[in-house]
């Protein structure tokens, strides 16, 4: 287990990064993310696309911990610090009681990601997906049935906020994604990989039920309310879900576990 290093101040400069969390989440962390809790930190750890800088845990969580902190890289600082002080530090009760900096050091763009993939792949592509708890439940469902990557475009939120990456229960960290650029032809990218490319909308003229995936399948997400843009509708092939007369929408992270889920079993068969 590594050298454990005891704040008694929540001042000390050492853990600059790691105070008033909930102000930070504001204005950025100029390329590093907060992991928060024992799963997550899991999952960073075992992550190959980022690396942990430094880890916060409370004093009295140590000895619990102590086979996870043995797989801390050598020369990742591992503080420690009592409950006043640790929520002094993180500006709010920090229940959990671990909190990790980390960094993404593999950050390929949308068509160097795409190019990675296997001959039979499933991704997200999302538009316009604002939410974090949305943005975190997507990537949860995402690793759940074994998509492949996840495509954002430019008004996507960061899948990296400390929210986002929480619901996700640390799915954010595992499932590869990439940004595509203010106005890249997302659907343009799609087809030069050889992907067919699925959008939900309450009026597709699929029923998911009668949808057969290719090998390789991108399905398009909307944000609630304005959902997918109609010339993204338009340009392929759209997909409908059954529901109770009278209602006509799902929140877009259940929309995405139906048909991932729907995708999958088709797989397998």
């Amino acid at each position: 287990m590594p050298t454990l290093i005891p704040v008694a101040d929540p001042a000390d400069p050492r853990i600059e990064a790691y105070r008033d969390i909930r102000e930070r989440d504001l204005v950025g962390r100029q390329g590093l993310f907060v992991a928060e809790g024992r799963v997550v930190l899991e999952k960073l750890l075992l992550s190959r696309a980022y690396q942990p800088l430094s880890l916060l845990i409370a004093a009295n969580r140590a000895e619990a911990l102590a086979s996870l902190l043995a797989q801390v890289p050598e020369g990742v600082p591992v503080f420690t610090a009592e409950r006043a002080v640790l929520d002094a530090i993180a500006g709010f009760p920090l229940h959990r009681g671990i909190l990790a900096i980390g960094r993404r050091i593999d950050t390929p763009d949308a068509d160097a990601l795409l190019a990675r993939l296997p001959p039979r792949a499933t991704l997200l592509m999302l538009s316009a997906i604002a939410n974090h708890d949305n943005m975190g439940g997507l990537f949860r469902n995402a690793a759940a049935f074994g998509t492949h990557a996840v495509l954002l475009d430019s008004d996507c939120c960061d899948p990296l906020y400390r929210k986002a990456i929480r619901v996700s229960v640390g799915a954010a960290l595992l499932v590869p994604f990439a940004r595509l650029a203010r106005g890249e032809d997302g659907l343009a990218l799609l087809a030069r990989h050889g992907f067919t490319a699925i959008a939900l909308s309450p009026s597709g003229e699929t029923e998911l039920a009668d949808l057969k995936p290719t090998p390789r399948t991108a399905v398009l997400l909307g944000a609630e309310g304005p959902g997918l843009a109609p010339d993204l509708i338009a340009r392929a092939t759209s997909v409908r879900i059954s529901m109770t007369p009278g209602l006509d929408s799902l929140n877009v992270a259940t929309t995405s576990g139906i048909v991932l889920h729907h995708l999958m079993s088709k797989a397998r068969h």
